[in-house]
């Protein structure tokens, strides 16, 4: 139905950035939200920043300032823009789409980041 395809994580030295960038494919006529989760080792995978398909855009408070979403919805992609990078940051990254024709959530493949002190 739906697929994702995520790019763009790495390792990176403390204060620098990163984009993540994810693309759907599939028959997909129109996106509720798209969003951004992360897992760390031994946590539970928490919202680091998701935005609707109205515009309305929430963050984690551990990433306010720092990092940026956007949304393309004619390319049905989602991007998120990382800066001042902390090691607290490194994690799995996974994307996240919900297609309302589905009524239901699809997930990327993860992508990790990784930030060196």
């Amino acid at each position: 139905q739906v697929q994702l395809a995520e790019s763009g994580g790495g390792l990176v030295q403390a204060g620098g950035s990163l984009r993540l960038s994810c693309a759907a494919s599939g028959t997909i006529f129109r996106l509720n939200a798209m969003g951004w989760y992360r897992q760390a080792p031994g946590k539970q995978r928490e919202l680091v920043a998701r935005i609707t398909s109205g515009g309305d855009i929430n963050y984690a408070d551990s990433v306010e300032g720092r990092f940026t979403i956007s949304g393309d919805n004619a390319k049905n992609t989602v991007y998120l823009q990382m800066n001042s990078l902390k090691p607290e940051d490194t994690a799995v990254y996974y994307c996240n789409f919900y297609v309302v024709i589905y009524s239901r959530d699809y997930w990327g493949q993860g992508t990790q980041v990784t930030v060196s002190s």
